[in-house]
C-alpha cells in the first residue's frame, strides 16, 4: 500500500509539474498575441481550487490530474462581445495560431533542459558500465565480448554510465547488428565487437535490453552474511543477528543471496525454519515473515541486509559539470532523448518495436515512484524523459492534439483557406479515437506487467 500512496504522489506531482509547463506555454504565447484567456486548468473535472486573476483569466485547479487545458476566447464557441473581437484566438493571424499552438510542447522541451541542466550541475553519482559476465551461448557471447571490460561506446554513441548503456542499446532495437567498444581498466587498447542482432528477441516487460543480449553488469560480491538487522523486524524477533551466515529455508540450501531472498518471498505471514551458522554452530530459528506488495504480488520480508564488498573507487563517477558544461550537457542529452523518442515512434510504426512495449499511467506511476526515491536528481532525469515523451506525443498529427491543429493551420497558410469545419470535427473524432486507443493498449499492457 505504502509503495501505491508514493507512486501515486509521486505520479501527481510530476505530471502537475509538467501539465502546468505545457499549458503555461500556450498561455504566454496567446497572452503575448493579445488574445484573451478565460481559464487556465491543471486537470479536469471538479474544481479543487480556483481564483480569478487581475487579469481576468480564471485559474483551476481540478480533481482530475491527467492533463489541463487553456480555455481561450473564440468567436467559434463563445459569443463575444464587440469591444473583445480582436481578442480572440479566431481572429489571429495563422502565424500567430501556429506559434500559439507550438509554444505548449516547445515549453516541455526548454523544461526538460531546465531539468536536465539542474541536474547535472547538483551531479549525478553514477558508476561506470563495467561488464561482470557474459552468460553462455548468448549473442554477447557468440560474439566474443569480453567480460571485466568497460564499455566505452555503443553504434558510436558515448557511454559514461549504464544509463548511457541502456538509452544507446534501447535506439538500435530492430537493427540487425550493434558494434560495442570496450576497454580494460586504465589500457588504452580499446576492442571493437559487432554483436549479431537478427534475431535478438527483447521483451522491456520481462528483462532488460542487457539482459536479453547476455551481458550482465559487474556488482560488488554479496555475501550469504547478515550485515543489518532491522529493530522489531521478523529477523529480529526470531532471534537473527549480524554476523549470522545463511544456509537453508526449510532445509532447501541457499548458496546465495539471490536464492535466500527468493525462499524467503514465497512465504509471507508462514512460518520458516532459517538455517544459520552462528560462530560456528548451525541454528535453525522460526522466523515468520511479514507480507509487503512489490510489483501486484504478496511477498515475503524479514527486514535484514547483506554483506556486501564496497565498490572499488575507479568505478564510481559523479556527472557534474560547472554552468557552462552543464548546458552542454543538458542540451546533448535532450537532443539524444528526443532522437531516441521519435526513433522509437518510428519503429512502433514499422513494427520493429512491438506495442506491448507501450506504458500507460500505470507505469508512468511507477517510473516516478522509482525516481523519486532514489533522490532529487534522478526524479529531475524522469521529469525531463516524461516532458520530452510529451512535447513529441503532443506533436504527433492527430487532430485532437497540438500536432493536429497545426497540421491544419500549415495547410490553412500553403492553401490560403482555412480547412472547413466538417473536416475538421471529423478529423478531431477519428484522432480521439486513435488517442483513445493507444491509452487503451498503454492500460493493458500495464495490467499485464502487474498481474504477470
Amino acid at each position: 500500500m505504502m509503495d501505491f500512496l508514493w507512486n501515486l504522489a509521486s505520479f501527481v506531482i510530476a505530471l502537475g509539474i509538467l501539465v502546468t509547463v505545457h499549458e503555461y506555454g500556450h498561455f504566454w504565447v496567446a497572452r503575448k498575441n493579445g488574445v484573451k484567456v478565460e481559464r487556465f486548468s491543471v486537470g479536469f473535472g471538479k474544481p479543487l481550487w480556483r481564483k480569478i486573476g487581475k487579469d481576468g483569466t480564471e485559474y483551476v485547479l481540478a480533481i482530475i490530474p491527467l492533463g489541463g487545458y487553456v480555455k481561450m476566447l473564440d468567436e467559434r464557441i463563445d459569443d463575444v462581445k464587440p469591444e473583445d473581437k480582436d481578442k480572440t484566438f479566431n481572429s489571429k493571424s495563422v502565424y500567430q495560431r501556429i506559434a500559439i499552438v507550438a509554444a505548449g510542447p516547445l515549453a516541455n522541451f526548454i523544461f526538460a533542459l531546465f531539468a536536465l541542466y539542474i541536474m547535472f550541475l547538483i551531479g549525478v553519482p553514477s558508476v561506470k558500465p563495467m561488464i561482470g559476465d557474459i552468460v553462455p551461448s548468448s549473442i554477447a557471447a557468440k560474439a566474443n565480448l569480453p567480460k571485466d571490460s568497460e564499455i566505452i561506446s555503443i553504434a558510436g554513441s558515448t557511454t559514461r554510465d549504464w544509463q548511457d548503456v541502456n538509452l544507446a542499446l534501447i535506439g538500435q532495437i530492430g537493427n540487425k547488428e550493434i558494434t560495442i567498444r570496450t576497454k580494460k581498466g586504465d589500457s588504452q587498447y580499446i576492442s571493437s565487437v559487432t554483436l549479431d542482432t537478427r534475431d535478438w528477441k527483447f521483451s522491456p516487460e520481462k528483462m532488460s535490453a542487457l539482459t536479453s543480449l547476455g551481458i550482465t553488469p559487474y556488482r560488488p560480491k554479496v555475501h550469504n552474511e547478515l550485515a543489518a538487522v532491522a529493530e522489531t523486524s521478523p529477523a529480529e524477533l526470531g532471534g537473527l543477528l549480524v554476523g549470522d551466515k545463511l544456509i537453508a529455508v526449510n532445509d532447501v540450501l541457499t548458496d546465495d543471496w539471490v536464492a535466500f531472498a527468493k525462499e524467503i518471498k514465497q512465504y509471507p505471514d508462514k512460518e520458516v525454519s532459517i538455517t544459520i551458522m552462528r560462530n560456528g554452530v548451525t541454528l535453525k530459528p522460526l522466523v515468520i515473515p511479514n507480507s509487503i506488495e512489490q510489483a501486484g504480488k504478496v511477498i515475503g520480508y524479514i527486514g535484514v541486509a547483506p554483506k556486501v564488498d564496497a565498490w572499488p573507487k575507479s568505478l564510481l563517477i559523479e556527472l557534474s559539470y560547472g554552468p557552462i558544461d552543464s548546458l552542454k550537457e543538458s542540451a546533448q542529452r535532450t537532443w539524444n532523448l528526443t532522437s531516441l523518442t521519435f526513433s522509437m515512434i518510428g519503429k512502433l510504426i514499422t513494427g520493429d518495436v512491438s506495442v506491448k512495449n507501450l506504458s500507460g499511467p500505470i507505469g508512468i506511476a511507477q517510473g516516478a515512484g522509482n525516481s523519486a526515491s532514489h533522490g532529487f536528481v534522478y526524479f529531475l532525469g524522469f521529469l525531463a524523459l516524461i516532458s520530452i515523451n510529451l512535447g513529441i506525443i503532443n506533436l504527433l498529427p492527430l487532430p485532437v492534439l497540438d500536432g493536429g491543429h497545426l497540421l491544419y493551420y500549415l495547410i490553412e497558410l500553403f492553401t490560403g483557406k482555412a480547412v472547413p469545419e466538417k473536416a475538421q470535427e471529423t478529423g478531431f473524432k477519428i484522432g480521439a479515437l486513435a488517442l483513445l486507443m493507444l491509452m487503451a493498449i498503454g492500460l493493458f499492457n500495464d495490467f499485464s506487467r502487474v498481474l504477470s
